[in-house]
Order: structure tokens, then C-alpha cells, then sequence
């Protein structure tokens, strides 16, 4: 057919009957979850399968596009109203990164993280580690950080005394009031929480649906937080079993160490260290028996001035079964583990601090093999028998040595250590910024998520920076500023991190999510500890812990935010658990939010999709083939009518979904609603500050 031949009429004919509908970007989809990559976390030399999803009929042609090559993929199914595609390459030992061309008539477009895009951006390309696996224990696993000093007294006779010893210029205070608010200067406070407090709580945490125990440092340390190391080998005894006590607290006016002869005993004695580890040993074998997780805290950049190596309080000096630290003798064996400015011995106080203080010697591995080989057996020994831990969290972790180079090479060889005694365990670290150059299958697994969680979510909700230190208006609400932050710093995560991403609303590090919502800016010493318990919302709480449970990761409940513990940035966020005052609706709202986590699979391993957004409004699906939940949120102070594509997620373009959250104002709910879904979407009102939670289920084919 000659179509110059053909008349105006003609030719207009050919082109309604052959031409393609408009390209619907909204239908295109992909993700390198397991609904569109198989295997999720392939090894080395692997054949995997790429999916993707058009509308049908809509789309000519997509390409998966990597370094290696170009791949054209097949389609291979229609189902309701999409098309799907798959494509297959073979992995080698070299990350793959890879996106998607799309072509349609004369209208091609490229598919990444952030989407449909008309640039090609390699940071937002799908990546894949091959070898690089995260234990699926912990993909969307419910943490419970706990800081065990405020969290339960169960064993009165370990607990620090009036006096005990001498902690940076001043002795320590046994708190006697365990709801007394902590003081400015809280460090050496002390209210006797343990190891036996946490055991006797344990029916309380498995009722919650708690499934991973995180302690915040464990290891004997003369501070309360315990960040400052003095033994790695030992579980502290104040925490775990004091089975020979003796000797004196210091005298008033006195603050040598070298005469806390009560301290000295509890923290020196072999016969305390051995019993607490043997406690500490016990205790995570009955928390294994119930279900859960235990991860440790490990602070391996610095130790404390009060460590053994160091004994620069000459607690250990002329003690048996110890050498002498360095700061005591030149000729002592750790020496090397620290970076001395001059040679003023006996007593040298000009080592490396890390961030200059003094009481927080800096460890100095490029100087010490030996030390190098003490920290990773140390990394091993706690995930071994007897004590099995489930996995580190790894305190300031980006800091550790004195290089990029040296850093990265000691946290592969950190994963080397701890992957061989336990395959089984997780590498989570502590990290502000862009983590991706430590998250390439080979160091850590995953990091706290702050980038990509905490921080985005609490100026969507608040308006507030995560240590309530500033408010910014042109954040609050703002949502298009909330998805760009998530797309973007989410890029930085394979999946596999992602899916064990610590997902915190709150921590020891930072302000009580629920005093964020009162918009006070300031601290205990400028506002006072009960401003932060002024005009709070609880509500917006519920609307941030509705998203935590449904957001891609592992969400971690911080030790009495589920009872309505509030508290400005540390010290205050270290209240003590308000054992016998809890708020018990927010305690039952928790279970109920966790208990919807737990029975819905997509929220621990299903796709995120972007449904809408508006001042002061979110909404978002997670997804799978099986399984699709919308969820979305009114932040504002008046009702608003929300239209949700939930086609977008594959659900049916007629059927019904299921409300199974919901909050507002003055209540929550879990009692069932159906919603009828017409021509793939649906009409929900949405009340001031509230959130809801709706889901459809494929029906099973008998």
C-alpha cells in the first residue's frame, strides 16, 4: 500500500485504528523486591529474572539496561489490566546495576528508584550484590531497644551505690525515686535497671510482639550508657550478678579511683565477670526459646579512659590476672592500642581522644595488629556459643581508624569474623549520611535509618528536627518534600538492606517522638524536663507509628514510647519506663499496630508504591502478587476526601478492600470496614490527624 495514494480520509482512518494509546506511566512498574527480581539475593554466577509491569497494550517494548549489556525482555502474561514483562542475565562477582528503557511508538522514557524518569541517573539505578545475603530473620522484624539501666530493676543487689567510684570530676548517685526525671548532667545517675529486670519483663515484650531485642552497651563500662568501654570480654556486673561483693564506696571528698575498693571489687573480681556472662549466656537462650532476637551494641571506634588497656583511673593497677595499662607503664602490652603524643610516662595522659576527649580514648588499629585481631575475635566470641547473639549494631561506626581506607578495610574483615562464627547474624550500623559506600555487600548490612526514616517522617508529621533543636515550618506537611527525601535517600539501600533498615521514630540519641509533636524547641536545661510532656498529640503519634509499621524495614519501638514516655534529646529521652503509670491505650494500640505488621506479608517483604500526596496528606501502597494494603494519612486540623488509585497496586478495578487500622483524634480502631473500590479507586474521608490502613486479598483458588 502506497499511503500517498490514499485519500485525507484514508490516512486518518490508518492512524485512529493503529495508533497506541498514550503511554500510562502510573501503570509502569518495577522494584528489585522478590515480586520483580528472582533471586532476591542471588550468589555469584546466578541467572536471574527481571520483571516489569506496563498497562496492557500499552507499551512496544522495554529493555533492561546494565554495564554488561542490553537485554530485552519478553512479555510473558496479561492479568486484569497489565501486562508483564521478564528479562533474564547471569551475575558475576561485581555489583550489577540496572534500569529500564520503555518505549512506546515514538515515546520512550527510563525506569529507576525514583520511577519514570526522561534522564538516565546511575545512583538511582536497581542494584545487586551477588553473594550479598541479610538474614531473613530480620526483614521486617519488630525491635525493642532497650537501655537497660531505665528500662527494669529486678536485681537490687547489683545496683551502683551512692559513691561507688568517681565519673568525670564527680562521684556517682544511686537514684533512690525510680520516676525522678534525669538531670542535665545524667551520666554517672544511676536507677538500677538490669539483666534480670529485662528477664522478669519478658512475658510483657512477647505480648507486645516484640521479635529482636536490642541492648544498648552491655559490657562493663562506668557510665550509664555505657558508649565507653573498660571490657569487652565482660558483661557489666551491675547488669548482670555481683556473687562476691566487698569493699567501701569512696569517702566524701574523696575521687581517686584507685580507692573505690567497692567498685574495683564488682567490676575486677573474675568470679562477678564470669557469673554475669553466665547470666547474660542464660538470658539469651530463654529469649531464644520464646521467638526472639537479641542484638548487641558494640562501640569498637573508642573504649573509656576507665578500660583495662588504658586504666587511667589505676583501677586495674597491682590487680591480679591484669597487665598494666597504658597509661600506667611505657612497657605495657597495649601500648599500641592507643596513639601517644609524647613520652611522659608513668601516667601519660597524651593519647588520642576521639573528638578530643579525654575520656573516650580513640582505639589505634592501624598501630596494632594485636589489638586488630583482639576486636574481631571479640566480634565473634559474643555471636558464638554460649552466648549466640543474633548480631551487632555498631556504635559511630564511619569514624573508626584513621581513614577511609583503613575503615572500609576493617568492617569487611569485621563481616569476614562475624559471618564465619555466625552466617545467621546481622551488621547493622550507626550512620548519618549517605551510607552506600559501606552497604556494597561486603561490610555492613544495614545502618539505623535516619536518612531515609526518622528524619524525613518527623518533619512530614512535626515539623521538627529529630533532637527538637529547630522547627521548620516549610517541612511540616510537606509532602512532596517527604517523597523526595525517601526516594532519594532510599536509593542508597539494595533491597536487602532495606528490608532490615532500623526504622526508629525515636532512640537514647534523640528527642521522644511523642514530645516532637508538642513543636517545644529546646532541651531540659533551656525548657525544663516537663515542658516535654506539654501538649502533646497523640494522635499524630499514632499516625507516625501506623507509618513505621508499614513502612519498607525492621521497626524499632525505643523502650517506653509505646507507654508514652516523653523526653527532650539526651539525657531526657533515658526516662526510666513508667512501670505501674503506663498510658495502656497507646500500649494497646502498639500491640495492635505490631500485630498488623506481623500478619501482613507485604509490609515485611512486599513493593512501596506512591499513591498520593498533598499538603499535609501522604498515601502509599505495599504490595504484592497475592496481598495489596493502602495506607494514608490526614496530618491536617480538618477532614479532608481522599480518591486513592488502588489500581496502581494491583487491586482489582471492582471489588471491596478492608479497613484494618484506623486513627483519628480520640480513638483507634481495628474493627473491620469494607470500602467498595469502583473503576480502581476509591473514596475514603479522612478526619483531622488520623491514618488508615486498607487491604485486599487475592482470593485463593480452590
Amino acid at each position: 500500500m502506497n499511503i500517498h495514494n490514499l485519500s485525507a480520509y484514508e490516512r486518518k482512518q490508518i492512524y485512529i485504528t493503529t495508533m497506541r494509546p498514550v503511554l500510562n506511566k502510573r501503570a509502569l512498574f518495577s522494584d528489585a523486591t522478590s515480586g520483580y527480581l528472582q533471586p532476591m539475593e542471588p550468589e555469584v554466577g546466578d541467572e536471574v529474572t527481571v520483571y516489569f509491569r506496563t498497562e496492557k497494550d500499552n507499551v512496544d517494548e522495554v529493555v533492561i539496561i546494565t554495564d554488561a549489556g542490553h537485554y530485552p525482555m519478553k512479555k510473558f502474561k496479561s492479568e486484569g489490566i497489565f501486562d508483564y514483562y521478564k528479562g533474564n542475565f547471569h551475575v558475576e562477582n561485581k555489583t550489577v546495576r540496572y534500569y529500564f528503557d520503555v518505549r512506546s511508538g515514538n515515546f520512550n522514557c527510563y525506569y529507576n528508584k525514583l520511577g519514570v524518569t526522561k534522564h538516565i541517573e546511575p545512583y538511582y539505578a536497581f542494584s545487586i550484590y551477588p553473594g550479598f545475603h541479610t538474614p531473613d530473620w530480620a526483614k521486617g522484624a519488630v525491635i525493642y531497644q532497650i537501655f537497660v539501666d531505665r528500662f527494669c530493676n529486678g536485681d537490687k543487689s547489683n545496683d551502683v551505690v551512692d559513691g561507688e567510684y568517681n565519673y568525670i570530676g564527680e562521684n556517682v548517685v544511686q537514684v533512690k525515686d525510680w520516676y525522678q526525671y534525669p538531670s542535665s548532667m545524667d551520666v554517672r545517675s544511676f536507677y538500677g535497671g538490669d539483666l534480670q529486670g529485662v528477664w522478669d519483663k519478658l512475658d510483657y515484650l512477647q505480648s507486645l510482639g516484640v521479635e529482636v531485642i536490642y541492648f544498648n552497651p552491655l559490657f562493663v563500662s562506668p557510665s550509664n550508657h555505657k558508649y565507653d568501654s573498660q571490657d569487652y570480654d565482660y558483661i557489666d556486673p551491675h547488669y548482670g550478678k555481683i556473687v562476691n561483693d566487698g569493699g567501701d564506696p569512696l569517702q566524701d571528698g574523696e575521687h581517686e579511683n584507685s580507692k573505690a575498693t567497692k567498685y574495683i571489687k564488682r567490676v575486677t573480681d573474675k568470679a562477678n565477670l564470669e557469673a554475669s556472662n553466665k547470666f547474660f549466656a542464660e538470658l539469651v537462650e530463654e529469649i531464644h526459646s520464646r521467638g526472639m532476637k537479641v542484638i548487641l551494641d558494640g562501640v569498637f571506634n573508642h573504649c573509656g579512659s576507665f578500660n583495662k588497656w588504658m586504666d587511667r583511673e589505676r583501677i586495674y593497677e597491682g590487680q591480679e590476672g591484669y597487665e598494666k595499662g597504658a597509661y600506667i607503664d611505657k612497657e605495657s602490652p597495649y601500648n599500641s592500642f592507643f596513639n601517644f603524643h609524647e613520652d611522659s610516662w608513668p601516667y601519660n595522659y597524651t593519647y588520642d581522644g576521639w573528638w578530643g576527649h579525654d575520656t573516650l580514648p580513640k582505639l589505634n588499629y592501624e598501630g596494632s595488629e594485636k589489638l586488630y585481631d583482639y576486636i574481631m575475635n571479640i566480634a565473634k566470641k559474643w555471636v558464638s556459643p554460649p552466648y549466640n547473639v543474633d548480631g551487632w549494631r555498631l556504635d559511630v561506626a564511619a569514624d573508626l581508624g584513621h581513614s577511609g581506607e583503613f575503615n572500609h578495610k576493617f568492617w569487611k574483615d569485621f563481616r569476614k569474623a562475624v559471618k564465619s562464627a555466625n552466617p545467621n547474624a546481622i551488621i547493622l550500623a550507626e550512620h548519618y549520611g549517605n551510607p552506600n559506600e559501606w552497604l556494597q555487600g561486603d561490610e555492613w548490612d544495614t545502618v539505623m535509618n535516619y536518612d531515609a526514616f526518622m528524619e524525613p517522617l518527623t518533619w512530614f508529621f512535626t515539623g521538627m528536627e529529630k533532637h527538637s533543636d529547630s522547627r521548620e515550618d516549610g517541612l511540616y506537611g510537606n509532602a512532596d518534600s517527604f517523597i523526595g527525601a525517601m526516594k532519594h535517600h532510599m536509593a542508597s539501600f539494595a533491597t536487602p538492606s532495606l528490608q532490615v533498615a532500623m526504622n526508629e521514630l525515636s532512640n537514647h540519641d534523640h528527642s521522644r517522638f511523642l514530645t516532637r509533636t508538642n513543636g517545644k524547641v529546646g532541651r531540659i536545661n533551656t525548657l525544663g524536663a516537663e515542658a516535654a510532656n506539654e501538649g502533646v498529640n497523640k494522635a499524630v503519634f499514632r499516625e507516625a507509628v501506623i507509618m513505621q509499621m508499614t513502612w519498607p524495614g525492621a521497626p524499632t519501638v525505643y523502650y517506653g514510647d509505646e507507654a508514652g514516655l516523653c523526653g527532650f534529646t539526651d539525657p531526657d529521652n533515658r526516662r526510666t519506663y513508667p512501670w505501674g503509670r503506663e498510658d495502656s491505650e497507646l500500649i494497646d494500640f502498639h500491640k495492635e499496630a505490631i500485630r498488623m505488621h506481623k500478619k501482613n506479608k507485604c509490609l515485611k517483604h512486599g513493593s512501596l508504591k506512591f499513591l498520593g500526596a498533598d499538603f499535609q496528606y501522604i498515601a502509599y501502597g505495599r504490595f504484592t502478587e497475592e496481598e495489596q494494603i493502602a495506607v494514608a494519612f490526614n496530618n491536617n486540623n480538618s477532614p479532608r476526601i481522599i480518591e486513592l488509585p488502588v489500581w496502581e497496586i494491583g487491586v482489582p478495578m471492582e471489588c471491596n478492600m478492608k479497613r484494618i487500622m484506623f486513627s483519628g483524634e480520640s480513638y483507634y480502631s481495628v474493627g473491620r470496614v469494607e470500602y467498595p473500590v469502583r473503576g480502581g479507586h476509591i473514596l475514603v474521608e479522612l478526619p483531622a490527624f488520623s491514618g488508615i490502613v486498607l487491604r485486599h486479598r487475592k482470593a485463593v483458588q480452590s
